[in-house]
């Protein structure tokens, strides 16, 4: 059920090497600017990588990447965890998946391929019998003063459960539900939240208190975690409909 074809665009996983050079090259593409490069870390082994491709040309259009996990006590093994201190969720004793790598060309401006991937990523939650999908959602760039609509929208209303809310770890972080005492803007901040949080934010997720600022991949990110149970059931067969 992984391998999806909708419209113009088909999902699948990487079969082999040449699959994932290819999702290396786009995301350093999508992350560095040039297609003179790979985009690539010690965690790809690790990973299942879904590609979206343009049905006619087979061009690459988006990817990322799964880490499975088979509960809590393993998500030391993550790429977050080396970045927020995520001792409250080892006791999670479901499966879990991280989500991470996700980019889109930057050319491609078509809603369709998010759509796709998000179809795509249900059939792997639901085909794995995954509990809970966590990962970093980025904001573009390292300056936080464009994005504090959308960061006091999270702390007044997307702040992850105490037990599981992840401790500051990375050295250079902005603590945004600590520093922040504005009322947000709710328009305001919807424009500026990334496309993908915003999804995940949809489905019930919520995030850490805290950014880190990310100077390799200039961006800004927030742990991210959403529990499958939790998601609202409209959602669910919303997700579920684009995944048959």
């Amino acid at each position: 059920m992984m391998n999806l074809m909708k419209g113009r665009y088909r999902s699948r996983l990487a079969r082999g090497p040449e699959d994932l050079k290819a999702a290396q090259r786009l995301r350093h593409l999508a992350f560095h600017g040039t297609e003179d490069g790979l985009d690539a870390d010690a965690f790809d082994a690790f990973c299942d990588h879904m590609l979206i491709e343009e049905v006619r040309t087979g061009r690459l259009v988006c990817c990322f990447r799964f880490m499975p996990l088979e509960r809590g006590s393993e998500i030391g093994r993550s790429y977050s965890a080396q970045y927020y201190e995520l001792s409250g969720l080892e006791t999670f004793e479901g499966r879990m998946v991280e989500m991470g790598r996700f980019c889109i060309h930057p050319e491609v401006r078509d809603a369709d391929v998010l759509r796709v991937a998000w179809g795509a990523m249900t059939a792997y939650v639901d085909d794995t019998a995954v509990e809970m999908l966590f990962g970093c959602a980025s904001f573009e760039g390292t300056d936080a003063e464009g994005y504090l609509d959308a960061f006091a929208m999270l702390k007044h209303r997307h702040l992850a459960p105490k037990p599981w809310l992840p401790r500051v770890k990375a050295p250079n972080v902005f603590q945004f539900a600590k520093r922040l005492r504005r009322k947000p803007d709710a328009k305001k901040a919807m424009l500026r939240m990334p496309p993908l949080l915003r999804t995940y934010l949809m489905m019930g997720g919520w995030v850490s208190d805290h950014a880190v600022v990310d100077t390799h991949m200039n961006t800004l990110h927030v742990f991210t975690g959403v529990e499958i149970a939790a998601i609202p059931p409209a959602r669910k067969r919303l997700l579920r409909a684009v995944a048959q």
